[in-house]
């Protein structure tokens, strides 16, 4: 095996840094003493998470973005199964053009989406912004991420397991539950996780879609007008950070187990 390059070891470190340095500050001034985001730290207090879990409107708007979230999740990954499953099982006639569509919200900008939905939701339905109206357009912001993951986990596995299946007179659908559900399930489930977190943190479809009843980043974004509050919004956000982090790591190892040596893993 090659060893790398010390230009490009030494590029990777200082590229890293420069991607991930400002973020990891966020959670250093969120223990800092002091209402300022600034060095030298005046002291090290918990002040800033306790004063963050007595906001009664911060938790509203954790509850709202956790129940879109679960939602967003749920549709999103069921919506993802069946269109992975056409795309691994079938040939389908304009395949090409009609999964090209449905990949448009991963290189067409959220604020184009935002102002799209939003024209369509009041100018032509007349349907009131909520909840429903974010979550609707979260789910079509994640469904393209749920069909990539279960598409590479769908095909990472031996299609002749479903083909003996039928062909011990097993019906698709028992099929589907007893063979490639079981074998799927690892896909499901990070398929889960990372929809939720797609949706939870997402704050463009948001602002343009949500009414009176804001989504966590939405309120997040309202509070940094307040110096006084900026301590709490750094709590926060560390302990978002966190917990996405966790989320995304978890769902990608549980998307790569039990692939097949030899299969592919990735699109």
């Amino acid at each position: 095996m090659h060893r790398t390059p010390i230009p490009f070891g030494l590029y990777a470190i200082l590229f890293l840094i420069f991607l991930y340095g400002p973020i990891l500050l966020m959670p250093i001034f969120s223990f800092n003493d002091s209402i300022f985001a600034t060095f030298p730290l005046k002291g090290f207090t918990l002040r800033h998470y306790e004063n963050m879990v007595k906001e009664v409107r911060l938790l509203e708007a954790l509850r709202n973005s956790l129940t879109v979230g679960v939602t967003v999740a749920v549709i999103s990954t069921a919506l993802g199964l069946l269109g992975a499953m056409a795309a691994t099982r079938y040939r389908l006639p304009g395949r090409g053009p009609v999964f090209g569509s449905i990949m448009l919200p991963l290189v067409v900008p959220s604020i184009i989406f935002g102002v799209a939905i939003l024209v369509i939701l009041r100018r032509i339905f007349n349907i009131e912004l909520s909840l429903l109206t974010v979550g609707a357009g979260h789910v079509l912001l994640a469904v393209p991420f749920a069909m990539l993951v279960l598409i590479s986990r769908l095909e990472g596995f031996e299609k002749s397991l479903e083909e003996a299946s039928a062909d011990l007179g097993e019906r698709p659908w028992m099929t589907f539950w007893r063979v490639t559900f079981p074998l799927a399930l690892p896909g499901i489930v990070s398929s889960l996780l990372l929809c939720f977190t797609i949706s939870f943190d997402e704050f463009v479809l948001a602002f343009f879609l949500s009414g009176t009843d804001q989504t966590l980043p939405i309120f997040l974004f309202s509070q940094l007008r307040f110096p006084q509050r900026l301590p709490a919004t750094l709590a926060l956000g560390s302990s978002i950070l966190f917990v996405s982090t966790i989320i995304v790591v978890f769902s990608e190892i549980l998307r790569r187990r039990g692939l097949a040596p030899g299969r592919p893993s990735e699109l």
